[in-house]
Protein backbone atom coordinates (compact mmCIF):
# COMPACT_ATOMS: atom_id res chain seq x y z
CA UNK A 1 0.00 0.00 0.00
CA UNK A 2 1.36 3.45 -0.90
CA UNK A 3 2.10 5.96 1.89
CA UNK A 4 -1.03 7.89 2.83
CA UNK A 5 0.50 11.26 1.91
CA UNK A 6 0.90 10.01 -1.68
CA UNK A 7 -2.67 8.82 -1.98
CA UNK A 8 -4.82 10.80 -4.34
CA UNK A 9 -8.20 9.13 -4.17
CA UNK A 10 -10.75 8.89 -1.34
CA UNK A 11 -10.82 5.13 -1.82
CA UNK A 12 -7.09 4.85 -1.11
CA UNK A 13 -7.42 7.11 1.93
CA UNK A 14 -10.29 5.03 3.33
CA UNK A 15 -8.39 1.80 2.75
CA UNK A 16 -5.32 3.15 4.58
CA UNK A 17 -7.48 4.16 7.56
CA UNK A 18 -9.27 0.84 7.66
CA UNK A 19 -5.93 -0.97 7.77
CA UNK A 20 -4.74 1.22 10.68
CA UNK A 21 -8.01 0.67 12.54
CA UNK A 22 -7.73 -3.10 12.20
CA UNK A 23 -4.13 -3.04 13.46
CA UNK A 24 -4.93 -0.81 16.44
CA UNK A 25 -8.02 -2.75 17.47
CA UNK A 26 -6.01 -5.98 17.33
CA UNK A 27 -3.34 -4.44 19.55
CA UNK A 28 -5.93 -3.35 22.09
CA UNK A 29 -7.66 -6.73 22.06
CA UNK A 30 -4.31 -8.47 22.62
CA UNK A 31 -3.48 -6.40 25.72
CA UNK A 32 -4.16 -8.16 29.01
CA UNK A 33 -7.13 -7.23 31.22
CA UNK A 34 -4.65 -6.60 34.05
CA UNK A 35 -2.70 -4.09 31.97
CA UNK A 36 -5.86 -2.34 30.77
CA UNK A 37 -7.13 -2.06 34.35
CA UNK A 38 -3.84 -0.48 35.47
CA UNK A 39 -3.82 1.96 32.54
CA UNK A 40 -7.44 2.83 33.21
CA UNK A 41 -6.70 3.74 36.80
CA UNK A 42 -3.79 5.95 35.80
CA UNK A 43 -5.85 7.74 33.15
CA UNK A 44 -8.74 8.37 35.53
CA UNK A 45 -6.38 9.80 38.16
CA UNK A 46 -4.90 12.18 35.58
CA UNK A 47 -8.36 13.26 34.38
CA UNK A 48 -9.53 13.96 37.91
CA UNK A 49 -6.40 15.94 38.77
CA UNK A 50 -6.09 17.86 35.52
CA UNK A 51 -9.71 18.77 34.81
CA UNK A 52 -11.50 20.11 37.91
CA UNK A 53 -13.20 22.45 35.40
CA UNK A 54 -15.44 19.51 34.42
CA UNK A 55 -17.32 19.91 37.68
CA UNK A 56 -20.74 21.43 37.06
CA UNK A 57 -20.60 21.00 33.28
CA UNK A 58 -22.70 18.75 31.06
CA UNK A 59 -20.15 16.01 30.35
CA UNK A 60 -20.46 13.57 27.47
CA UNK A 61 -18.86 10.15 27.80
CA UNK A 62 -19.02 6.80 26.04
CA UNK A 63 -19.99 3.41 27.36
CA UNK A 64 -16.75 1.41 27.06
CA UNK A 65 -16.52 -0.64 23.88
CA UNK A 66 -13.86 -3.11 22.74
CA UNK A 67 -11.41 -2.37 25.54
CA UNK A 68 -11.70 1.42 25.50
CA UNK A 69 -10.86 3.52 28.54
CA UNK A 70 -13.72 3.16 31.04
CA UNK A 71 -14.50 6.65 32.36
CA UNK A 72 -17.58 5.60 34.37
CA UNK A 73 -15.85 5.83 37.79
CA UNK A 74 -15.00 9.47 37.03
CA UNK A 75 -18.53 10.09 35.76
CA UNK A 76 -19.96 8.90 39.09
CA UNK A 77 -17.71 11.39 40.91
CA UNK A 78 -18.60 14.24 38.58
CA UNK A 79 -22.30 13.64 39.13
CA UNK A 80 -21.71 14.00 42.87
CA UNK A 81 -19.93 17.30 42.13
CA UNK A 82 -22.83 18.85 40.22
CA UNK A 83 -22.22 17.67 36.67
CA UNK A 84 -24.93 16.26 34.43
CA UNK A 85 -23.61 13.36 32.34
CA UNK A 86 -24.79 12.32 28.90
CA UNK A 87 -24.31 9.39 26.54
CA UNK A 88 -24.32 9.62 22.73
CA UNK A 89 -27.11 8.04 20.71
CA UNK A 90 -27.13 7.37 16.97
CA UNK A 91 -30.49 8.71 15.79
CA UNK A 92 -29.94 8.35 12.03
CA UNK A 93 -27.22 7.41 9.56
CA UNK A 94 -24.84 10.25 8.67
CA UNK A 95 -26.49 12.56 11.19
CA UNK A 96 -25.03 14.15 14.35
CA UNK A 97 -25.29 12.21 17.56
CA UNK A 98 -27.88 13.06 20.19
CA UNK A 99 -26.74 13.19 23.82
CA UNK A 100 -29.17 11.91 26.46
CA UNK A 101 -28.78 12.31 30.18
CA UNK A 102 -27.61 9.28 32.11
CA UNK A 103 -27.64 8.42 35.79
CA UNK A 104 -27.33 5.11 37.65
CA UNK A 105 -30.62 3.28 37.24
CA UNK A 106 -31.81 5.25 34.20
CA UNK A 107 -33.74 3.16 31.67
CA UNK A 108 -31.39 1.85 28.99
CA UNK A 109 -31.70 0.17 25.60
CA UNK A 110 -29.05 -1.77 23.70
CA UNK A 111 -27.98 -0.51 20.30
CA UNK A 112 -26.93 -2.43 17.21
CA UNK A 113 -23.33 -2.81 18.39
CA UNK A 114 -24.44 -3.96 21.83
CA UNK A 115 -23.71 -0.53 23.35
CA UNK A 116 -26.29 0.66 25.90
CA UNK A 117 -27.85 4.11 25.68
CA UNK A 118 -30.54 5.96 27.67
CA UNK A 119 -33.99 5.18 26.36
CA UNK A 120 -35.94 8.42 26.75
CA UNK A 121 -34.12 10.82 29.05
CA UNK A 122 -33.52 14.55 28.56
CA UNK A 123 -31.51 15.59 25.50
CA UNK A 124 -28.67 17.96 26.42
CA UNK A 125 -25.75 19.53 24.55
CA UNK A 126 -22.41 18.63 26.14
CA UNK A 127 -20.08 21.31 27.46
CA UNK A 128 -17.25 18.77 27.51
CA UNK A 129 -16.73 15.36 25.91
CA UNK A 130 -14.49 12.46 26.90
CA UNK A 131 -13.86 10.90 23.51
CA UNK A 132 -12.32 7.43 23.06
CA UNK A 133 -10.39 6.84 19.83
CA UNK A 134 -9.32 3.81 17.88
CA UNK A 135 -6.03 5.65 17.53
CA UNK A 136 -4.48 9.06 17.97
CA UNK A 137 -1.50 10.72 16.34
CA UNK A 138 1.67 12.28 17.71
CA UNK A 139 0.21 15.69 16.90
CA UNK A 140 -3.08 15.03 18.70
CA UNK A 141 -5.60 14.04 16.03
CA UNK A 142 -8.12 11.30 16.76
CA UNK A 143 -8.84 8.32 14.50
CA UNK A 144 -12.39 7.05 15.10
CA UNK A 145 -14.26 3.95 14.01
CA UNK A 146 -15.02 5.27 10.54
CA UNK A 147 -18.65 6.31 10.81
CA UNK A 148 -17.82 9.98 11.22
CA UNK A 149 -20.45 10.46 13.91
CA UNK A 150 -18.31 12.27 16.47
CA UNK A 151 -16.67 14.55 13.90
CA UNK A 152 -20.07 15.36 12.38
CA UNK A 153 -21.48 16.07 15.84
CA UNK A 154 -18.59 18.28 16.95
CA UNK A 155 -18.69 20.22 13.67
CA UNK A 156 -22.34 21.11 14.37
CA UNK A 157 -21.71 22.48 17.89
CA UNK A 158 -21.07 26.14 18.63
CA UNK A 159 -19.38 26.90 20.88
CA UNK A 160 -17.23 23.80 20.72
CA UNK A 161 -17.20 21.67 23.87
CA UNK A 162 -14.00 20.99 25.77
CA UNK A 163 -12.70 17.98 23.80
CA UNK A 164 -10.63 15.42 25.71
CA UNK A 165 -9.38 12.32 23.93
CA UNK A 166 -8.91 9.45 26.42
CA UNK A 167 -6.69 6.66 25.14
CA UNK A 168 -4.09 4.03 25.92
CA UNK A 169 -0.57 4.68 24.67
CA UNK A 170 -0.71 1.59 22.48
CA UNK A 171 -3.23 3.52 20.36
CA UNK A 172 -0.63 6.15 19.39
CA UNK A 173 0.52 6.28 15.75
CA UNK A 174 2.78 8.84 14.01
CA UNK A 175 -0.07 10.42 12.03
CA UNK A 176 -3.66 9.83 10.99
CA UNK A 177 -3.21 12.09 7.92
CA UNK A 178 -6.14 14.34 8.94
CA UNK A 179 -8.90 14.87 6.42
CA UNK A 180 -10.98 18.06 6.03
CA UNK A 181 -13.86 16.56 8.06
CA UNK A 182 -11.65 15.64 11.06
CA UNK A 183 -12.06 17.74 14.22
CA UNK A 184 -8.95 18.31 16.38
CA UNK A 185 -8.99 17.50 20.08
CA UNK A 186 -8.09 20.02 22.81
CA UNK A 187 -6.33 17.46 25.02
CA UNK A 188 -5.15 13.86 24.88
CA UNK A 189 -4.87 11.89 28.13
CA UNK A 190 -3.07 8.55 28.29
CA UNK A 191 -1.60 6.52 31.12
CA UNK A 192 1.71 8.34 30.50
CA UNK A 193 0.40 11.84 30.99
CA UNK A 194 -1.63 14.91 30.06
CA UNK A 195 -1.15 16.48 26.63
CA UNK A 196 -2.47 19.74 25.23
CA UNK A 197 -3.12 19.98 21.49
CA UNK A 198 -2.10 23.21 19.78
CA UNK A 199 -1.65 24.26 16.15
CA UNK A 200 2.02 23.37 16.45
CA UNK A 201 1.24 19.85 17.69
CA UNK A 202 0.70 17.92 20.91
CA UNK A 203 2.71 18.75 24.01
CA UNK A 204 3.07 17.02 27.37
CA UNK A 205 2.05 19.27 30.28
CA UNK A 206 1.87 18.95 34.05
CA UNK A 207 -1.28 18.97 36.15
CA UNK A 208 -1.13 22.68 37.01
CA UNK A 209 -0.74 23.69 33.36
CA UNK A 210 -3.57 21.35 32.34
CA UNK A 211 -5.88 22.89 34.94
CA UNK A 212 -4.99 26.37 33.69
CA UNK A 213 -5.38 25.56 29.99
CA UNK A 214 -8.69 23.72 30.47
CA UNK A 215 -10.15 26.52 32.60
CA UNK A 216 -9.06 29.08 29.97
CA UNK A 217 -10.76 27.13 27.15
CA UNK A 218 -13.96 26.76 29.17
CA UNK A 219 -13.99 30.51 29.87
CA UNK A 220 -13.16 31.60 26.31
CA UNK A 221 -15.91 29.38 24.87
CA UNK A 222 -18.49 30.64 27.34
CA UNK A 223 -19.10 27.27 28.94
CA UNK A 224 -21.28 26.00 30.48
CA UNK A 225 -23.65 26.76 27.66
CA UNK A 226 -27.28 27.71 28.20
CA UNK A 227 -29.47 24.60 28.03
CA UNK A 228 -33.09 24.90 27.01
Amino acid sequence: MAPAELMETPVQQRQWREERRAELLSLRAASSPTARKAWNGEILALLEAGFPSLRGLVVGFCWPYKGEVDTRPLIHKLRCQGSRCVLPVVVAKRQPLEFREWWPGSAMKVGALGIPFPESTTVLVPDAVLVPPVGFSDDGWRLGYGGGYFDRTLAALSPQPLKICVAQELSRIPTIHPQPHDIPMDFVVTELGLHVVRAAGMHRIDTAECMHQAARIVSVRGLPRHQR
